[in-house]
């Protein structure tokens, strides 16, 4: 490059050339930067505009309102001073007639007062003493008949009109206070009020301050796995719920399919509804279990949730199936993928191979022990079920051993055959339940108590109820018994605790 003297431009100049590659990433980042910043400040300027726009248009919107309801307010102000002054006109024309006919009364009395007074002046005046005898009876009769003696000499009205005045000094009051809504504060939810029981929950809220203007709440909820305060981000949705009236509120034929469940509300006016009060999270005690397909006999085919006959051994044509897809051991759903880990009272796949139910015994296990609380789950069943089984068993229940035939299981067996019968067993004992058999059956296990009681699940109405001391975990356990050509469907469903 030739000799160049410190300071001179060429050398100013020559100085970037080594750094050049540096400097050019260096400035791309710096435009990069900028050019997101930019977009940034167009971004808020167009939102500041369009607020600008909604500023002026929300204002005319709420000017128009503001107008309206004061013409209406000065609308029905018209109309009652009109009403008003209807009232006053009319007790003045009926005061005022019944004192001009009370007038004109007394007006005539007085006339004829004055008529017998002159001639009893003349009688006595009269020089002619004979004809004075029966002139003074005819005064007399006069006067004894004359309308003055028989006047009320009290008005009849009176003339105060004092009880149709009217106060305004607490409406003028009223309305020297009126201002614009306030925005209703957030309501406080109280947890010791609210409940979570029999597929339903209950939530009570109050307000922390008094507010007369409130006109409805929106309470949102949503199910969740997690405890604690709700999360951001969660997969189920807020459903919603509009218009409640009360304090409360009840959430009914819930399935409780999820641990726990989110709730928020709030409350509106007419014109703005608040924030919403801090959210709660309300355990939902769900009895979570599946059918334990290691258990069921041949003949059974097992969903995760559903259990029918299969003359032709579905169970074992289904194990082949999934053996052949390479599924292997997902027949059973303790080992399914979608579960994950597993809860502890979850039962191994125990039972398969010789261990499973075989013979006469047409059953199928839960897969999840129940060993201490109160758990609670539903039954239903098609149609054209002839004959099934549901109750809880023992795990040691023996695999030829029937479900209530022995002092390990307990159940209500319903037999839809050419006469139907619905009965209670347990212990090779059966009681006949005198009632019909409902399309949902729910089952409640009460372990500590020894309770074991079966419900109309649409009604609530207790059908039987056993009452044991049980030793043992217990497991939910169904049998579907083989008609000639019948099908059996037996679904559970999660409830509350």
């Amino acid at each position: 490059m030739g000799s160049l003297k410190s300071g001179s431009p060429a050398r100013l100049r020559g100085l970037p050339v080594c750094a050049l590659p540096w400097g050019q990433e260096a400035l791309r980042k710096i435009i990069t930067t900028l050019a997101v910043k930019n977009e940034e400040i167009q971004s808020f300027i167009y939102s500041l505009k369009q607020m600008l726009l909604n500023v002026e248009a929300n204002s005319a919107k709420v000017q128009e309102d503001l107008e309206a309801e004061f013409q209406s307010l000065f609308s029905l102000l018209e109309e009652l001073k009109e009403g008003m002054l209807m009232k006053i006109k009319q007790d003045r024309a009926s005061r005022a007639y019944e004192l001009q006919n009370q007038l004109a009364a007394c007006t005539r009395a007085l006339e004829s007062s004055e008529e017998l007074l002159e001639t009893a002046n003349q009688t006595l005046q009269a020089t002619d003493r004979e004809d004075f005898p029966q002139a003074a009876k005819q005064i007399k009769d006069g006067v004894t008949m004359a309308p003055a003696f028989r006047l009320s000499l009290k008005a009849k009205v009176s003339d105060n009109m004092s009880h149709l005045m009217v106060d305004f000094a607490q409406e003028r009051r009223m309305l020297q206070a009126l201002t614009f809504l306030p925005v209703p504060s957030a309501p406080v939810i109280d947890l010791a009020e609210s409940l979570v029981a029999d597929n339903c929950v209950t939530l009570v809220w109050r307000m922390p301050d008094e507010d007369n203007k409130i006109d409805h709440y929106v309470l949102e909820y949503r199910r969740t796995n997690f405890e604690g305060p709700p999360r951001l981000k969660e997969d189920q949705p807020w459903m919603v719920i509009e218009g409640i009236q009360q304090t409360e509120y009840t959430l009914t034929g819930l399935k409780f399919d999820m641990k726990y469940m989110n709730f928020r509300v709030k409350a509106c006016n007419k014109a703005v509804s608040g924030e919403f009060s801090e959210p709660v999270t309300l355990e939902t005690p769900a009895f979570m279990f599946r059918l334990d397909a290691s258990t069921s006999h041949q003949n059974l085919r097992v969903d995760d949730l559903s259990v029918e006959w299969d003359a032709m051994g579905g169970k074992v044509q289904d194990i082949k199936a999934r053996e052949k897809d390479g599924k292997g051991r997902t027949a059973s759903p303790v080992n399914s993928p979608a579960r994950g880990t597993p809860s502890p009272k979850r039962m191994p796949s125990g039972r398969g191979g010789r261990d499973r139910f075989t013979a006469e015994s047409y059953t199928v296990l839960g897969d999840t022990l129940i060993d201490g609380g109160e758990h609670y789950w539903e039954v239903r069943y098609e149609p054209d079920s002839k004959a099934f089984g549901l109750g809880v068993a023992y795990r040691s229940l023996g695999r030829f051993e029937q479900l209530g035939k022995t002092a390990a299981s307990w159940c209500v067996y319903v037999n839809n055959w050419l006469q139907v019968s619905f009965t209670a067993k347990h212990a090779n004992k059966a009681k006949v339940l005198d009632t019909p058999v409902p399309d949902c059956l729910g089952v409640h296990c009460d372990f500590h108590q020894g309770l074991l009681s079966f419900y109309n699940a649409r009604t609530k109405q207790l059908l039987h109820t056993f009452k044991a001391k049980f030793t043992q975990p217990l497991l939910p356990a169904f049998t579907v018994r083989p008609p000639p050509r019948p099908r059996g469907l037996l679904q559970n469903f999660r409830g509350p605790a």
